[in-house]
C-alpha cells in the first residue's frame, strides 16, 4: 500500500494566502504543492472541500514538566492534547521538570523520559541559570533551540533567576551561536509577594505593568549593548508595546509573544477568587488586552504560544487563595480555538493565524517547520473556522482538565491532525502517534 498522500481543498493556507491546491506528501514530506484537481495516480486523498488547510500548529512555550513532576503533566499527555488542538510540534520548557534542563545530562534525562511517548514532534529549551552560564556551548551542541531565563522568582527553587551581570556574561556567547534568549520579563524590584489569602485583584497589585516595562527597556538595551536576540516571553503589558515598536524600528533583534489568555480574558471580568486565573504576568485589564491586539496588528508582537503550565487539582484550586495557588493556565488544546474566537471577533483575517501560531514560533525555535512548501515535513491540520464547541473537561487532554475557558464557546473545530504525513488526531479523538524528538541546528 502507497505512503503517498494527497490532500487538497479550497482554502490551503500557502505562503501566498488562502487559495485551492492539492499538496503532495511522500516518505512523510511535503513534495509538492500543485493544482486543486492534481497530484499522483494512486495517492490516498484527505479532501478537505472548503475546510481549512493550515501548517501544523508549532507551541514553543509548553511545559511539560517530566520528568520529575510528571503527576503535573508529562510527555505523554500533552502531546496528545497538543495534537487534538492542532499542534505538531512543541517546544518544551527547561523548567519544572526535575532536574531543569541546564547542562546536558538533564537534557538527556529530558530525552529518555519522551522517548515513545510523544504524538507530535518534541524540542526542548535549554535553561539559563546563574550556574549555567558555562553549560551554554555544551547544551547548543546537543541541540537545543536557545535558552531561557527569569528575571524574578520562577516559582521553583531549582531554577533560580539571573541578574543583568549574569545575562551580560551569557548574551555574547548566545550571539556567536547565533541562539535567541527567552526572558520572563518581569522586574524584581518591583514585583511583592501576593498576601496570604490574597484575591485576584491582590495578585494584580502584587506583580504591576510598570515590572514588566522596566523589564523590557533592560533588555533593549542590552540587546543594543551586545547585538544577541531577545524573545521577551508572555508578554501582559499593553504599555511595553510602544517600547518593542520603537526598539525594532532602530532594526534590534527583539521579539515578543502573548498568550490566548492575555487576548482573551480582562482583569477587570474576573472573579475575585478565580485561582484558575492565576498566572504570571498577570491578566492585566482590559486596556492592555486591546493594545496587545494592536501591536499584534502592527507586526510587533509576532506569535501567540499557550505558556502551558499545568498543576494538579490541590495546587491549582487553593479555596480562592491567590497567594496559595499555582500560577499556570493549562490551554495548549485550546489555542487556535481562543485565539481564533476573540480574532473573528475583532474582524481579523483567518489567515493571520498563520505567522501567530505557526511560523513566527517556528522560526522562533529554528524549526524547519509553520508553513506548506515543498521540502517541508508533512504537518498539516484540516479545520473548520465556522464550527463552534463548548470547552468542557471531558474533551480536554491535558493530565488535568483544569480550564479558565471552562464553559466557553469557542469558534474552530480541528478535524485532522498530520504529523509527518501520518494522521495523528481526529476530530478531538488521538489515534495514533507520530513524534520525533528535534534538535535545532545552529551555525
Amino acid at each position: 500500500m502507497t505512503d503517498d498522500l494527497v490532500v487538497r481543498g479550497t482554502r490551503v493556507a500557502l505562503p501566498v494566502g488562502l487559495q485551492p491546491a492539492a499538496v503532495t506528501v511522500t516518505g512523510g514530506r511535503i513534495t509538492g504543492v500543485v493544482g486543486h484537481g492534481d497530484g499522483p495516480a494512486g495517492a490516498n486523498v484527505l479532501d478537505a472541500g472548503d475546510r481549512l488547510v493550515f501548517p501544523g500548529l508549532v507551541d514553543s512555550h509548553v511545559h511539560v514538566n517530566e520528568p520529575g513532576r510528571t503527576s503535573w503533566e508529562g510527555f505523554a499527555t500533552a502531546t496528545r492534547a497538543a495534537s487534538a488542538g492542532g499542534t505538531t510540534a512543541i517546544v518544551d520548557m527547561p523548567l519544572n521538570s526535575i532536574p531543569p534542563t541546564i547542562d546536558r545530562a538533564s537534557l538527556a534525562a529530558k530525552r529518555r523520559a519522551a522517548v515513545g511517548q510523544c504524538a507530535v514532534d518534541v524540542a526542548f529549551w535549554g535553561g539559563l541559570t546563574p550556574d549555567s552560564v558555562d553549560e551554554i556551548e555544551a547544551l547548543a551542541g546537543e541541540g537545543v533551540c536557545g535558552f531561557k531565563a527569569f528575571l524574578v522568582d520562577s516559582g521553583v527553587s531549582e531554577f533560580p533567576p539571573v541578574s543583568e551581570d549574569v545575562l551580560r556574561k551569557a548574551l555574547p556567547k548566545l550571539g556567536a551561536l547565533g541562539l535567541p534568549l527567552l526572558v520572563h520579563a518581569e522586574l524584581p524590584g518591583l514585583i511583592r509577594n501576593c498576601p496570604s489569602g490574597g484575591s485576584y485583584l491582590d495578585h494584580l497589585a502584587a506583580r504591576p505593568s510598570a515590572a514588566e516595562d522596566g523589564a523590557v527597556k533592560m533588555l533593549t538595551d542590552l540587546v543594543e549593548e551586545t547585538g544577541a536576540a531577545v524573545h521577551i516571553l508572555h508578554l501582559a503589558s499593553g504599555d511595553a508595546v510602544e517600547l518593542l515598536a520603537a526598539a525594532q524600528k532602530r532594526g534590534l533583534p527583539i521579539t515578543a509573544e502573548t498568550c490566548p489568555h492575555y487576548l482573551v480574558f480582562a482583569a477587570e471580568d474576573i472573579d475575585p477568587r478565580a485561582t484558575l486565573f492565576k498566572c504570571a504576568p498577570p491578566i492585566r485589564e482590559r486596556r492592555h488586552r486591546e493594545l496587545l491586539w494592536e501591536g499584534m496588528a502592527a507586526g510587533t508582537v509576532g506569535m501567540v504560544v499557550s505558556d502551558h503550565s499545568p498543576a494538579p487539582p490541590e495546587m491549582k484550586q487553593s479555596s480562592g487563595d491567590f497567594a496559595a495557588a499555582w500560577g499556570g493556565i493549562s490551554s495548549l488544546q485550546l489555542r487556535l480555538a481562543a485565539t481564533w474566537t476573540a480574532a473573528a471577533a475583532r474582524g481579523i483575517a483567518v489567515e493571520k493565524l498563520v505567522g501567530w501560531l505557526a511560523t513566527a514560533p517556528a522560526r522562533l525555535a529554528g524549526l524547519d517547520k509553520g508553513t506548506i512548501e515543498p521540502g517541508k515535513d508533512a504537518d498539516l491540520i484540516v479545520w473548520d473556522p465556522d464550527a463552534e464547541f463548548t470547552v468542557e473537561p471531558a474533551g480536554l487532554h491535558h493530565r488535568h482538565p483544569l480550564s479558565p475557558y471552562e464553559g466557553m464557546t469557542m469558534r474552530g473545530v480541528v478535524e485532522t491532525t498530520i504529523v509527518r504525513g501520518r494522521v495523528v488526531a481526529r476530530n478531538g479523538e488521538v489515534v495514533s502517534q507520530n513524534g520525533a524528538l528535534l534538535a535545532r541546528e545552529h551555525r
